[in-house]
């Protein structure tokens, strides 16, 4: 079958993060994109991408107050970031009566260069991600990390917008 993998196994890759939008696109992926009737189970990727470490020159005076203390309790903390974000996001897949095969990969970068770079090499045949539903000016300002990864990469990617309260 044209855009399955190679073992005839549905992969798709979720980006996820610590918004609800994500979240949000994570279940409207297993509700509208897992087959119910699939025999073999589909393999799910959560990717989680921890934004770029700070980088301080040389010259900068503030520099010799980030003792190792500092230091670790930042890195202590991504981890924990990490560790509530599969949590949330395994709180939401096991919702589901699916059969999956979930993975998680941890990146560390700007978003969408990260992102785009893990759907290269993962090659799956889908890329889900959630929207912030951000304005035109915001947008165009701070770039749409979506709209991004959805002109480079090479699968099919949907965008799930945000949920609306009713």
């Amino acid at each position: 079958m044209e855009g399955m993998s190679v073992e005839n196994q549905q992969r798709i890759v979720v980006a996820v993060d610590e918004s609800e939008e994500s979240m949000h696109a994570l279940s409207w992926c297993l509700t509208n994109l897992i087959s119910h009737s699939s025999p073999s189970p589909t393999t799910l990727v959560l990717l989680y991408v921890k934004p770029p470490p700070a980088i301080y020159s040389s010259f900068d005076l503030s520099v010799h107050m980030f003792s190792t203390d500092v230091i670790t309790a930042v890195e202590k903390y991504g981890t924990d970031l990490v560790n509530s974000v599969m949590q949330r996001a395994e709180a939401v897949y096991r919702s589901f009566s699916k059969k999956l095969n979930v993975e998680r990969v941890i990146g560390s970068g700007e978003a969408k260069d990260v992102i785009c770079n893990a759907v290269e090499k993962l090659k799956p045949d889908t890329l889900v991600m959630g929207s912030h539903g951000y304005g035109f000016l915001r947008k165009a300002l701070l770039g749409s990390v979506s709209e991004h990864c959805a002109k480079r990469v090479k699968c099919p990617v949907v965008i799930v917008k945000p949920a609306h309260d009713k």
